[in-house]
């Protein structure tokens, strides 16, 4: 019995990171732009982001910053866990087509 406060402090401290994190966060990549190209996120927390790909060529997801590249099949999307992040500005952009870019704007 003496080990019930570590088990409910284990069950607290995952339902508070479940509810940390939210929905996903959707970004649509389409006519070579990400959609919205500025998305804010609550700083501290992990989060999900889902980029869809709504065009008819493959792009790729990728940020320095974030240390995260993924490829994004034309027609498709993938799901990137970022954070949790500090207050800031973090640039991500398509690899295959340069000019296409987007920022996270953590608060």
């Amino acid at each position: 019995m003496r080990f019930f406060p570590f088990t409910a402090f284990l069950v607290l401290a995952y339902s508070a990171s479940a509810l940390a994190q939210g929905a996903p966060v959707t970004i649509v990549l389409r006519d070579h732009q990400f959609i919205p190209s500025e998305v804010p996120i609550p700083a501290g927390v992990q989060v999900q982001l889902l980029v869809r790909n709504e065009q008819n060529t493959t792009a790729e997801f990728e940020s320095t910053s974030l240390h995260r590249e993924k490829v994004v099949p034309a027609g498709g999307q993938i799901t990137v866990f970022v954070g949790p992040l500090s207050p800031g500005s973090y640039e991500f952009f398509d690899d295959f087509h340069g000019e296409t870019r987007g920022h996270l704007v953590a608060k």
